[in-house]
């Protein structure tokens, strides 16, 4: 698919990766709709590049479908969904104090970037399937973002590493399912990166996590990823398919 002239959305498109794949997708001539649940951060992206901002919690429903209305009255409908939104947390099942870890903290996780992701994806499915077809009979193509930890999560990372484990064991059924409508789906595991939340450690930990990359031994880039993001989009044949982005990056148990 060409992206230049496309409708796309990204969710968590106002900070990180997200925004990285935002820019990227406007500088390739993509009418991008920056959807996320900080609309402030969503506001400062979309007045950079000449894009939408509309306030998302993927987790409800009502919240996406009013974000993908006011996105496709502000572009039309949009044929690029990129699934960027997400959270993370580390806990070991058991605490400090002997008690269990509590379970909503396990259920969060699971809710913003499996279910969230779902619940986008479904949705944006639903009327991208009903456009006209493009070359190749595509209508549209989707990206999960997952993670390294969804083969080598560390200790503590279970509902993380649940959580994008969820996106890859997704992405070929989804694929599959979405073929006969002419939609794509791939995702992307990447590893560490250099992003406002990895900016928060202190320089030698992050030094440190650089130097554990075989090459190039450093943080990665968000616009590597953003770069990877819409090559997917480009690359008809790309499809059903989770790509490592982690510099052959395999993490320690901790």
């Amino acid at each position: 698919m060409k992206i230049e002239g496309q409708a796309a959305l990204v969710t968590g498109g106002g900070s990180g990766l997200g925004e990285a794949t935002a820019r990227e997708l406007a500088r390739l001539g993509a009418k991008v709709a920056v959807l996320d649940v900080n609309l402030e951060g969503a506001q400062r992206v979309a007045k950079d590049i000449g894009g939408v901002a509309c306030k998302c919690d993927v987790t409800d429903t009502e919240s996406v479908q009013a974000a993908l209305d006011a996105a496709a009255a502000a572009h039309g409908p949009a044929r690029i969904l990129m699934n960027i939104a997400g959270i993370g947390t580390a806990k070991r099942v058991v605490q400090k104090d002997g008690s269990a870890a509590p379970l909503e903290d396990f259920a969060k996780v699971i809710n913003v970037n499996l279910i969230g992701t779902y619940n986008a994806s479904r949705l944006f499915a639903a009327a991208c399937a009903k456009l006209d077809a493009l070359e190749d009979g595509e209508r549209g193509v989707m990206l999960f973002t997952a993670s390294v930890a969804a083969f080598d999560g560390q200790v503590g990372q279970q509902a993380y590493s649940a959580s994008k484990g969820g996106l890859v064991g997704m992405t070929l059924p989804m694929a599959r399912d979405l073929a006969q409508h002419g939609i794509r789906v791939c995702t992307i595991a990447p590893g560490l990166f250099s992003t406002p939340l990895m900016r928060q450690l202190p320089e030698p930990v992050q030094a440190s996590l650089a130097a554990s990359i075989p090459f190039p031994s450093r943080l990665g880039k968000p616009e590597e990823f953003a770069s990877l993001a819409a090559h997917i989009v480009t690359n008809t044949h790309l499809n059903g398919e989770v790509i490592r982005l982690d510099g052959a990056l395999r993490m320690a148990p901790r």
